[in-house]
């Protein structure tokens, strides 16, 4: 059999990682369970296909994964039969800046895919154990996108960002504190921390200094918010009102729409739901974390777009006890989760904070714990090509409307360039922009 990094040529120039010619179930070994046909030239799609035992929620994981990576899904095809899936994801990357580590991710992909005590050749494809956590010390000048650039270097590192406290010193030094989790579980080595250290120093010069130390019994921060900061910031609807801090600008009204349907006709055995709406960041993971969370099972899905943006989804799904959804009641209430889960993922506003100007970003936190990919990255994004400069930064979590959120905390700089603190009119700008960047409207 084929080592699980091998790669081959194939027709047309594309390259293949993960080689096997076995088609869903049979014959399948660990090395197999994840195939990746590369791109021969721009405009194509890379196509990943997942071919493994199934467990609960493994959709939703996988598309995690793909987003963390800077990936689009333009098309996905899954099934199974409650034991054994077969997925496939076209993708491609985000942005031309972005640098994907296809086999960092083939590995990454692989290792989410259970095992089976019955197929003995999964022996070698252990699920994750719990994530190690380090202290990401580093000190540096300040300047205007610093906070971005360092994102986008851990990023590439393939370094997940946990929590974070960023502050200026009154000499223009800034001290960076990251809390990290290495998705190649690899920073316990001298060798990655070099890597890691020596890649920050390169890229942002020689001035930086970096230091990275086991952050054992480190504990997700708790976000604290006034009352009725929190009261509109987690409020199931967003307010039109034009001086709300969270109002949305016309463009993005217009993705706020869905027609989502069942359909009991089709299948003796499972519920159609018939979803279209505008395509957007992150819509198929966000729809299949929602129904993960709800306990909604899917047996079959399709995910496709149009050539005017819009994304049709057909998912043949079934309640845990194995039954449709037929009571109205329930298709209701899963009706109203999808739409508030897809088309308002993300909460964006910005409050006062004594003197200063704060901005908020929050995101739902799944029941399994995991927050939302490349948040921090897509935010500090936004304020970089904004020309705004971050004072601090912190991420924290807080319950809110019967659930956890991932909040985001950034205190940012009054310019005179870019005025905050009494013109609305910037403020609604930071706000669409870091909305739009979140929801991929410029990545």
């Amino acid at each position: 059999m084929p080592m699980a990094g091998r790669s081959s040529a194939v027709g047309g120039g594309r390259m293949v990682l993960g080689v096997g010619g076995a088609g869903p179930g049979v014959g399948v070994g660990a090395e197999d369970a994840v195939v990746m046909e590369l791109a021969a030239g721009d405009g194509e799609d890379n196509v990943v296909t997942v071919n493994c035992p199934d467990q609960a929620g493994l959709g939703c994981d996988l598309c995690r994964t793909i987003l963390e990576f800077g990936l689009r899904i333009t098309r996905a095809d899954m099934s199974t039969d409650g034991q054994w899936c077969y997925v496939i994801f076209w993708v491609v990357p985000r942005s031309q800046s972005i640098n994907i580590r296809w086999g960092s991710l083939k590995n990454r992909l692989m290792s989410m895919c259970p095992s089976s005590y019955s197929i003995p050749f999964y022996h070698d494809i252990n699920p994750p154990g719990p994530p190690q956590f380090y202290l990401l010390k580093l000190f540096s000048d300040d300047r205007k996108g610093l906070l971005h650039d360092v994102t986008h270097i851990l990023s590439e590192l393939e370094l997940i960002i946990q929590r974070v406290k960023v502050s200026t010193t009154p000499d223009g030094r800034v001290v960076n504190l990251f809390f990290i989790t290495d998705g190649m579980e690899l920073l316990h080595t001298k060798e990655r921390q070099e890597e890691t250290c020596s890649m920050l120093i390169d890229t942002l010069g020689p001035s930086v200094t970096c230091e990275i130390l086991s952050a054992e019994g480190f504990q997700q921060g708790f976000s604290s918010l006034p009352p009725t900061i929190s009261e509109e910031l987690f409020r199931l609807e967003l307010d039109d009102c034009e001086s709300s801090s969270a109002s949305l600008s016309a463009e993005m009204k217009k993705v706020q729409k869905a027609s989502i349907k069942f359909d009991n006709s089709l299948s003796p055995a499972h519920t159609l739901l018939q979803i279209i709406c505008v395509d957007q960041k992150g819509l198929i993971y966000d729809m299949l974390r929602t129904l993960k969370d709800c306990n909604i099972k899917v047996t079959y899905g399709r995910f496709w777009s149009d050539k005017k943006g819009f994304r049709e989804v057909d998912l043949f799904i079934k309640q845990a006890d194995g039954n449709k959804v037929i009571d109205s009641e329930k298709q209701d209430a899963l009706q109203s989760r999808m739409r508030s889960e897809m088309l308002h993922p993300l909460r964006v506003m910005i409050v006062n904070r004594g003197p200063d100007t704060e901005l908020l970003v929050a995101n739902p936190v799944e029941l399994s714990g995991k927050g939302r990919p490349r948040v921090f990255y897509d935010a500090t994004l936004a304020l970089k090509a904004l020309g705004i400069c971050i004072f601090s930064a912190e991420i924290g979590r807080q319950a809110a409307s019967e659930r956890q959120w991932e909040v985001y905390r950034f205190l940012l700089d009054d310019s005179k360039e870019f005025p905050l603190s009494n013109s609305l009119t910037n403020r609604n700008r930071v706000v669409d922009r870091v909305r739009k960047t979140l929801m991929g409207c410029f990545n």
